[in-house]
């Protein structure tokens, strides 16, 4: 009679802070909402030395209070968060910690998938995010899993960054950017070669970038990705090399021998259309001045972040009142407040999630002016 009266009280308790939780939400909702919170989890192992606990056990009660974070997040109405799980430099941390870490993932996993899991309940998609190479086959199993079984999911996202640190990201983003222009450009030199088998050898023009392969050693003098396209600067039929260059304030020009006179006109007309569509600018002294485009640009990069699959989170919060991003999203995050409550991540609540919200709501204003300027 005793166990039926306390599990009828709790149940009612539990009743009673679910109509509260809804009922706050609501008003917080008067306000903005952050559409992406980004959260680093630190202070695991200093509240399982604070309690006590055998080592490991922190993240285990870390986990818990991620689960409870994401469904007050959910229930507000915040669509994606981003979790900072295992830093590339928590490798070096000692081998049974890590493997302990590595096996707490793949088990924690295996939970998210199943049918009355959180991930089910909000229709979550899940991402690892980072260098997934870096990590063991058992758990890069277990995350391509998951990935494949939610990709249906769009309802909430939830971005779990393993083996990761920005760092990494950017390198990664800077290189895949470059090898993907590297082959478009190779393929379209390979087109445009092909066609041009039978034009006049002469030619001078840059095609993406790269000069034909018969001027190549002849085109060397380029300042800051301009070249000086004068009346004398024209290839034609006939050249085989250039013979001299001159420096006129600060730029390379390019002489050439052996100039065809009657084509001027025709490269004439050609560089005043491009001069009209804003492709060609004109130098003080009335020369055409050619700008040679970035093959690689913000865009390229940030198509190839590992966050691409999510906005710039709106704010960033880390447990334990550290303030340093510790190599976290730092691409990512320029506009991003940092809010640090003191209490460790285990501790971490409903209360401290109201005072993200309103931290975030009072700064509104000024953040969004910021983000428009920039």
């Amino acid at each position: 009679m005793g166990n039926e009266s306390s599990w009828s009280g709790s149940q009612c308790l539990s009743t009673l802070n679910n109509i509260f939780r809804k009922y706050l939400f609501r008003v917080l909702s008067c306000g903005a909402i952050p559409t992406h919170i980004a959260f680093i989890m630190d202070g695991n192992r200093r509240f399982a030395k604070k309690q006590n606990m055998v080592e490991g056990e922190g993240h285990r009660a870390g986990y818990k209070s991620l689960i409870s974070m994401l469904n007050y997040c959910y229930e507000l109405g915040v669509k994606y968060i981003t979790v900072y799980a295992f830093s590339i430099e928590n490798f070096k941390r000692k081998p049974e910690e890590v493997q302990y870490l590595m096996d707490l993932m793949v088990e924690k996993i295996d939970e998210l998938l199943r049918d009355e899991s959180i991930v089910n309940q909000y229709g979550m998609r899940l991402y690892f995010i980072g260098n997934l190479k870096l990590l063991s086959e058992e758990v890069r199993t277990a995350a391509e899993k998951a990935m494949k079984a939610t990709a249906h999911n769009s309802q909430t996202v939830l971005l779990i960054c393993v083996a990761y640190t920005s760092y990494d990201e950017i390198v990664h983003a800077v290189k895949e950017s470059c090898e993907e222009k590297m082959n478009k450009v190779q393929a379209e030199n390979s087109t445009k070669a092909g066609r041009d088998s039978t034009d006049q050898n002469g030619s001078c023009e840059k095609m993406n970038g790269v000069y034909p392969p018969e001027i190549q050693d002849c085109h060397k003098h380029e300042v800051h990705g301009t070249v000086i396209l004068g009346k004398n600067d024209i290839c034609c039929n006939g050249f085989s090399k250039l013979e001299a260059s001159e420096k006129k304030n600060g730029v390379i020009k390019h002489a050439v021998p052996g100039f065809c006179g009657e084509k001027w006109n025709e490269v004439q007309e050609s560089l005043q259309s491009q001069l009209s569509k804003g492709t060609v600018e004109s130098s003080e002294d009335g020369e055409m001045v050619r700008e040679i485009k970035p093959l690689v640009n913000l865009v390229d990069i940030e198509k190839h972040m590992y966050m691409a699959v999510a906005p710039d989170p709106d704010i960033v919060i880390r447990s334990s009142g550290e303030t340093r991003l510790s190599n976290f999203l730092l691409w990512q995050t320029g506009y991003s407040p940092l809010y640090s409550p003191a209490a460790l991540w285990p501790e971490i609540g409903l209360w401290h999630l109201v005072g993200v919200v309103l931290h975030y709501q009072r700064n509104y204003s000024y953040l969004q002016k910021k983000r428009k300027q920039s």
